[in-house]
């Protein structure tokens, strides 16, 4: 087994200090960056493939497998040398790595290039992860799910304009938007490199981390905990689910209510400001007043009502209406992810959130697959049902299955590790 360092006592800083700061900061201008490219990048598929819809869906499918495939095996590494060596040296890099991502993508001349970029991008992209990281250094456990909710915030900041930027770039060349991201990005990094501080002293920094440091090691931290399990598979639906939205909603709406970039740029600005609203105003009032378990189960029962609305959705106008609706579903996540923090001890968060990222990972491997597929053939003329809202339908059922799992693993008579006392890695249930 590898050694460990002894945990040094949590910072007492507060999400507000100047560090948090700058992380927020961070992470919005990566998902700003994000949010400028997500309505153009299946359209761009969509033109190398003569504009043909279903065979467009199939393509972003294999797209964000082989990025989430990347995203697998790497982000465990990533996560297992943010312990080791810190959290400001994976965060330059993921930013760096995105940048040439989208030059990639701006420059390519064919569906092969593009598929290069993707790579690339999958290789570093671990700001999410490692941002989390970042905030159990500098937030004592019971403080973790509203800062957790801040940063879903930060990232809503970057779909509110991202998008709607991206639209109007988008609706004069596609490739516009792919140049205005790789320059966020490339500042980014010059942001982080000159002002972002170190947020993980020597001193608690794992000696080791390699026996982490792989997707199905890094999975294996989950075993340590029976509730940790379980919320693992709930954790695992809910990111199935969210792959509807990522790899079918631009093409969806183009096909089903015959948006243009600018549309769906504006409504993704929409989704940007719901979530926003959520996560950065809703979110700590609720966990406060509610408490996790309760969170977490609302958060996910708003999700599967969104999520059927979407596909019964005949009109544009019903889709927008239920956006602010569906952003209720972000009620969960904060709360999940803290719960979860609160059953590792202070030197595997990075490991936790690595495990979780893989976790995303796996999803997103299949997801898009999965979604792609299911919506191809719903619109297929071969179809002996025409049913576009089909890819919707299922991922409300897989939130509905997430949902029951939740009630049934947070039930009354199950204990955290700091209501017992116990070691985080070793604590069962209680009889």
């Amino acid at each position: 087994m590898a050694e460990k360092t002894t945990p040094a006592p949590l910072p007492s800083s507060s999400p507000s200090s100047a560090a948090f700061v700058f992380i927020l900061v961070m992470v919005a201008f990566d998902f700003l960056a994000f949010g400028i490219i997500a309505p153009v990048l299946p359209d761009l598929i969509r033109q190398f493939e003569g504009g043909d819809f279903g065979r467009a869906s199939d393509i972003v499918g294999y797209f964000g497998f082989a990025w989430n495939a990347m995203q697998f095996i790497f982000s465990p590494i990533l996560g297992a040398w943010s312990d080791r060596f810190g959290r400001r040296p994976i965060i330059l890099i993921s930013c760096f790595g995105l940048g040439i991502d989208y030059i990639f993508m701006a420059l390519a001349p064919s569906l092969g290039w593009l598929f290069v970029g993707r790579i690339i991008s999958g290789i570093t992209a671990s700001n999410v992860s490692t941002a989390f990281a970042y905030i159990t250094d500098v937030t004592p456990p019971e403080k973790r799910a509203r800062p957790f909710g801040l940063v879903s915030a930060a990232f809503g900041l970057g779909f509110v304009i991202g998008p709607a930027v991206g639209g109007y770039l988008g609706n004069i060349n596609l490739r516009f938007p792919f140049w205005a991201a790789a320059i966020l990005s490339l500042t980014n990094t010059l942001y982080g490199f000159f002002i972002l501080p170190e947020s993980l002293p020597p001193e608690r920094r794992a000696k080791s981390a390699w026996h982490m440091a792989n997707p199905m090691g890094s999975l294996n931290l989950f075993r340590s905990h029976p509730q940790l399990a379980g919320l693992a598979v709930v954790t695992t639906l809910y990111y199935l689910a969210h792959q509807s939205l990522q790899t079918v909603y631009v093409l969806y709406t183009e096909y089903r209510y015959a948006w243009n970039q600018r549309d769906v740029g504006l409504s993704l600005a929409v989704v940007g400001v719901s979530a926003a609203i959520v996560s950065g105003v809703l979110v700590g009032p609720f966990v406060k007043r509610f408490g996790e378990r309760h969170s977490l189960l609302s958060g996910l029962f708003f999700g599967t009502l969104g999520f059927v609305s979407f596909g019964l959705a005949t009109r544009g106008w019903i889709m927008l209406a239920v956006i602010p609706f569906i952003a209720l579903w972000g009620i969960a996540a904060p709360a999940m992810q803290s719960l979860m923090s609160q059953r590792v001890d202070p030197t595997s968060q990075g490991k936790l959130q690595g495990a979780i990222n893989s976790l995303r990972a796996i999803t997103g491997m299949a997801g898009p697959v999965l979604f792609g597929r299911v919506f191809a053939l719903a619109i297929s003329p071969r179809a002996r049902i025409h049913l576009p809202g089909t890819p919707y339908y299922l991922a409300g059922l897989l939130l509905l299955s997430s949902l029951l799992l939740a009630v049934y693993v947070t039930r009354p008579g199950t204990e955290t590790a700091e209501a017992t006392g116990q070691p985080a890695t070793s604590l069962g249930r209680s009889e």
